[in-house]
Protein backbone atom coordinates (compact mmCIF):
# COMPACT_ATOMS: atom_id res chain seq x y z
CA UNK A 1 0.00 0.00 0.00
CA UNK A 2 2.86 2.39 0.80
CA UNK A 3 4.48 1.86 -2.62
CA UNK A 4 1.18 2.46 -4.37
CA UNK A 5 0.65 5.64 -2.37
CA UNK A 6 4.09 6.96 -3.37
CA UNK A 7 3.42 6.30 -7.07
CA UNK A 8 0.04 8.01 -6.88
CA UNK A 9 1.58 10.98 -5.09
CA UNK A 10 4.19 11.35 -7.84
CA UNK A 11 1.50 11.17 -10.52
CA UNK A 12 -0.69 13.72 -8.80
CA UNK A 13 2.25 16.12 -8.70
CA UNK A 14 2.90 15.45 -12.40
CA UNK A 15 -0.71 16.18 -13.34
CA UNK A 16 -0.59 19.83 -12.31
CA UNK A 17 -1.46 22.82 -14.47
CA UNK A 18 0.97 24.43 -16.91
CA UNK A 19 -0.45 27.91 -17.33
CA UNK A 20 -4.07 27.63 -18.46
CA UNK A 21 -3.47 24.29 -20.16
CA UNK A 22 -5.29 21.42 -18.42
CA UNK A 23 -3.22 18.23 -18.45
CA UNK A 24 -4.60 14.74 -17.76
CA UNK A 25 -3.41 11.18 -18.38
CA UNK A 26 -4.13 7.49 -17.73
CA UNK A 27 -2.63 4.04 -18.43
CA UNK A 28 -2.62 0.40 -17.30
CA UNK A 29 0.61 0.98 -15.34
CA UNK A 30 2.33 4.13 -14.14
CA UNK A 31 5.59 4.96 -12.43
CA UNK A 32 7.59 8.12 -11.91
CA UNK A 33 10.22 10.18 -10.17
CA UNK A 34 10.28 13.85 -9.22
CA UNK A 35 13.99 14.05 -8.40
CA UNK A 36 15.44 17.47 -9.17
CA UNK A 37 16.62 17.56 -12.78
CA UNK A 38 15.10 14.15 -13.50
CA UNK A 39 11.35 14.66 -13.38
CA UNK A 40 9.71 11.82 -15.29
CA UNK A 41 6.40 9.97 -15.42
CA UNK A 42 6.13 6.73 -17.41
CA UNK A 43 2.78 5.41 -18.64
CA UNK A 44 2.65 1.85 -20.04
CA UNK A 45 -0.25 -0.02 -21.65
CA UNK A 46 -3.15 1.82 -23.30
CA UNK A 47 -1.44 5.06 -22.35
CA UNK A 48 -3.33 8.29 -22.98
CA UNK A 49 -2.44 11.97 -22.48
CA UNK A 50 -4.72 14.94 -23.06
CA UNK A 51 -3.11 18.37 -23.17
CA UNK A 52 -5.43 21.25 -24.02
CA UNK A 53 -6.98 20.28 -27.40
CA UNK A 54 -4.46 17.53 -28.20
CA UNK A 55 -5.19 13.88 -27.36
CA UNK A 56 -2.32 11.34 -27.62
CA UNK A 57 -2.50 7.54 -27.30
CA UNK A 58 0.37 5.00 -27.40
CA UNK A 59 1.72 1.80 -25.93
CA UNK A 60 4.22 3.80 -23.87
CA UNK A 61 4.34 7.50 -22.99
CA UNK A 62 7.08 9.32 -21.06
CA UNK A 63 6.42 12.78 -19.62
CA UNK A 64 9.43 14.88 -18.62
CA UNK A 65 10.58 18.39 -17.78
CA UNK A 66 9.29 21.32 -15.77
CA UNK A 67 5.48 21.56 -15.95
CA UNK A 68 5.48 18.27 -17.92
CA UNK A 69 6.79 20.07 -21.00
CA UNK A 70 8.02 17.09 -23.05
CA UNK A 71 5.94 14.07 -24.07
CA UNK A 72 7.58 11.09 -25.80
CA UNK A 73 5.20 8.46 -27.25
CA UNK A 74 6.11 5.11 -28.80
CA UNK A 75 4.23 2.02 -29.96
CA UNK A 76 1.19 2.45 -32.24
CA UNK A 77 0.99 6.20 -31.64
CA UNK A 78 -2.19 8.06 -32.55
CA UNK A 79 -3.13 11.67 -31.97
CA UNK A 80 -6.00 14.08 -32.49
CA UNK A 81 -6.09 17.88 -32.48
CA UNK A 82 -9.80 18.21 -31.83
CA UNK A 83 -10.04 21.95 -32.46
CA UNK A 84 -8.24 21.91 -35.83
CA UNK A 85 -9.62 18.50 -36.91
CA UNK A 86 -6.16 17.04 -37.50
CA UNK A 87 -5.36 13.41 -36.70
CA UNK A 88 -2.13 11.48 -37.08
CA UNK A 89 -0.40 8.13 -36.66
CA UNK A 90 3.32 7.38 -36.18
CA UNK A 91 5.83 4.87 -34.85
CA UNK A 92 7.08 7.53 -32.46
CA UNK A 93 5.98 11.04 -31.50
CA UNK A 94 7.66 13.76 -29.46
CA UNK A 95 5.61 16.74 -28.33
CA UNK A 96 6.72 20.02 -26.75
CA UNK A 97 3.75 21.40 -24.81
CA UNK A 98 5.22 24.90 -24.49
CA UNK A 99 6.17 25.35 -28.14
CA UNK A 100 3.14 23.32 -29.32
CA UNK A 101 5.26 21.35 -31.78
CA UNK A 102 4.81 17.64 -32.52
CA UNK A 103 7.49 15.59 -34.30
CA UNK A 104 6.41 12.28 -35.85
CA UNK A 105 8.98 9.62 -36.76
CA UNK A 106 8.83 6.36 -38.70
CA UNK A 107 5.77 5.50 -40.77
CA UNK A 108 3.83 8.71 -40.20
CA UNK A 109 0.42 9.79 -41.48
CA UNK A 110 -1.28 13.13 -40.88
CA UNK A 111 -4.88 13.73 -41.91
CA UNK A 112 -6.40 17.19 -42.20
CA UNK A 113 -10.07 16.27 -41.98
CA UNK A 114 -11.30 19.84 -42.47
CA UNK A 115 -9.48 20.24 -45.80
CA UNK A 116 -9.84 16.54 -46.76
CA UNK A 117 -6.09 15.99 -47.15
CA UNK A 118 -4.03 12.93 -46.17
CA UNK A 119 -0.23 13.19 -46.00
CA UNK A 120 2.53 10.64 -45.31
CA UNK A 121 6.26 10.76 -44.67
CA UNK A 122 9.07 9.26 -42.63
CA UNK A 123 9.49 12.46 -40.59
CA UNK A 124 6.72 14.98 -39.96
CA UNK A 125 6.84 18.16 -37.88
CA UNK A 126 3.53 19.78 -37.01
CA UNK A 127 3.61 23.34 -35.64
CA UNK A 128 0.24 23.62 -33.95
CA UNK A 129 0.30 27.41 -33.49
CA UNK A 130 1.58 28.39 -36.95
CA UNK A 131 -0.45 25.59 -38.59
CA UNK A 132 2.54 24.58 -40.70
CA UNK A 133 3.49 20.95 -41.42
CA UNK A 134 6.95 19.91 -42.68
CA UNK A 135 7.40 16.48 -44.30
CA UNK A 136 10.63 14.67 -45.12
CA UNK A 137 11.54 11.39 -46.87
CA UNK A 138 8.98 9.55 -48.97
CA UNK A 139 6.46 12.40 -48.89
CA UNK A 140 2.97 11.63 -50.19
CA UNK A 141 -0.11 13.85 -50.23
CA UNK A 142 -3.57 12.74 -51.34
CA UNK A 143 -6.50 15.07 -52.11
CA UNK A 144 -9.48 14.16 -54.27
CA UNK A 145 -8.00 12.67 -57.48
CA UNK A 146 -4.59 14.32 -56.98
CA UNK A 147 -1.44 12.61 -55.67
CA UNK A 148 1.76 14.54 -54.81
CA UNK A 149 5.18 12.95 -54.19
CA UNK A 150 8.57 14.36 -53.19
CA UNK A 151 11.45 14.07 -50.75
CA UNK A 152 10.53 17.29 -48.92
CA UNK A 153 7.30 19.20 -48.48
CA UNK A 154 5.85 22.14 -46.53
CA UNK A 155 2.10 22.42 -46.02
CA UNK A 156 0.80 25.83 -44.94
CA UNK A 157 -2.66 25.02 -43.71
CA UNK A 158 -4.03 28.56 -43.37
CA UNK A 159 -3.05 29.46 -46.93
CA UNK A 160 -3.85 25.95 -48.24
CA UNK A 161 -0.49 25.84 -50.02
CA UNK A 162 1.86 22.89 -50.51
CA UNK A 163 5.51 23.43 -51.54
CA UNK A 164 7.39 20.38 -52.83
CA UNK A 165 11.09 19.88 -53.59
CA UNK A 166 13.43 16.93 -54.02
CA UNK A 167 12.22 15.23 -57.24
CA UNK A 168 8.61 16.38 -56.86
CA UNK A 169 5.86 15.00 -59.06
CA UNK A 170 2.13 15.70 -59.11
CA UNK A 171 -0.49 13.41 -60.67
CA UNK A 172 -3.92 14.88 -61.45
CA UNK A 173 -6.17 12.20 -62.94
CA UNK A 174 -4.22 11.18 -66.07
CA UNK A 175 -1.95 14.27 -66.09
CA UNK A 176 1.61 14.27 -64.72
CA UNK A 177 3.80 17.25 -63.71
CA UNK A 178 7.50 17.25 -62.78
CA UNK A 179 9.89 20.10 -61.90
CA UNK A 180 12.67 21.15 -59.54
CA UNK A 181 10.09 22.83 -57.32
CA UNK A 182 6.33 22.59 -57.36
CA UNK A 183 3.69 24.61 -55.53
CA UNK A 184 0.13 23.30 -55.27
CA UNK A 185 -2.82 25.50 -54.33
CA UNK A 186 -4.88 22.95 -52.41
CA UNK A 187 -7.96 25.18 -52.59
CA UNK A 188 -8.06 25.26 -56.42
CA UNK A 189 -5.68 22.32 -57.13
CA UNK A 190 -3.67 24.65 -59.43
CA UNK A 191 -0.02 23.62 -59.95
CA UNK A 192 2.90 26.08 -60.32
CA UNK A 193 6.30 24.68 -61.41
CA UNK A 194 9.83 26.11 -61.32
CA UNK A 195 13.19 24.90 -62.64
CA UNK A 196 13.42 22.07 -65.15
CA UNK A 197 9.82 21.40 -66.04
CA UNK A 198 8.29 18.36 -67.74
CA UNK A 199 4.96 16.61 -67.84
CA UNK A 200 2.19 15.03 -69.83
CA UNK A 201 -1.44 16.01 -70.28
CA UNK A 202 -4.10 13.75 -71.71
CA UNK A 203 -7.05 15.36 -73.44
Amino acid sequence: MGGLFRVLAVLLCAAGLAGADTFTFRADRMSGSRSSGREITVLVGNAEVKSDNLLLRAGRIEIQGDDNQFIDCSGSVTGLDEEKQISFKADRLRYDRKLKIARLEGNSTLEDRKNEIVTRGRFVEYDEQAEVVVFQIGVRLFKDDMVCRSDYGVYRRQEKLLDLSGFPVVFKKDDEFRADRIRVDLDTNDVTMEGTVSGSIKN
